[in-house]
């Protein structure tokens, strides 16, 4: 259980690199309040100054998984340029996750809404516990979830997102796989096992050739196809002047396993 003295945001780091940051405000249904904001903006910065840093997991303590804004602290200032500020702020922490040069999974035990429906969209890949649920229902309250539309839209087709946006119905883990909105869907008592199987994964993986491409991704998804085009071919030139790259490749010639693949580095503690 929470107590006064335990912080709203809970950060660990293992040996291999892998960091996980954990919303832990239930009462508050974890809440994307300023303090939160805050705390995880901070944390972001800490993990991409972390050269060992591997993957990040944000996950949530409590039945909620985030509630998105804390509509008490938002109705205690009416006043635009805090509105203004407040989410500006929240735009900014949401771009750290998508510029972090690890992998960001979202370990989605229950409900997300709003803005924290907004931040399972911003994680890179999500994975959900059957009993989640998924929504963007500002409108409920009379305010359109503008912010939180912008990586919907860029993690399920615009009328998927639109109907979401509009009525502010909710959608079940299930339903939200089928969608886009995450990867994998577990048994809540799985979850960990399943996020787990992703981080390994991942962590097979060379950590600058997953940089760079983590990069190059979002960019592209950006611009024109020509562009893309462009911006994809040099990106993978790069990649293969890579070390990591011409090991693998001769690896591969060779009929064996690549160096980098005997064990994830543990790079620096944290």
């Amino acid at each position: 259980m929470t107590t006064e003295a335990e912080p709203i945001l809970l950060h660990a780091r293992d040996a291999r690199g892998v960091h996980t940051l954990t919303l832990n405000n239930p009462k508050a249904f974890n809440a994307l309040s300023e303090a939160m904001l805050q705390a995880l903006s901070a944390k972001l910065d800490e993990i991409a100054a972390d050269d060992g840093a591997r993957v990040l997991v944000i996950a949530a303590a409590g039945k909620a998984f985030c509630a998105g804004h804390d509509l008490k602290e938002m109705r205690a200032h009416p006043q635009l340029e805090y509105y203004q500020q407040l989410f500006a702020r929240c735009s900014r922490m949401m771009l750290q996750i998508q510029r972090l040069p690890v992998p960001v999974i979202a370990r989605v035990q229950g409900l997300a809404t709003a803005a924290g429906c907004q931040l399972v969209a911003q994680c890179d890949l999500a994975v959900a516990a059957q009993e989640a649920r998924f929504g963007v229902n500002g409108i409920d309250v009379g305010l359109f979830c503008a912010t939180p539309s912008v990586p919907l839209v860029r993690n399920v087709p615009a009328k998927v997102a639109m109907e979401m946006l509009l009525t502010g119905e909710f959608i079940g883990a299930e339903e939200a796989r089928q969608r886009g909105l995450v990867n994998r869907v577990a048994p809540l008592d799985a979850l960990d096992a399943e996020v787990e199987r992703l981080v390994g994964a991942i962590l097979a993986k060379p950590r600058e050739a997953i940089a760079l491409g983590k990069a190059v991704f979002y960019q592209h998804r950006e611009t024109g196809i020509e562009a893309a085009y462009q911006l994809a071919g040099q990106a993978m030139a790069c990649n293969m002047m890579l070390d990591v790259a011409q090991e693998g490749v001769q690896a591969f010639i060779d009929k064996r396993p690549p160096a980098w693949r005997q064990a994830p580095s543990a790079g620096s503690s944290g």
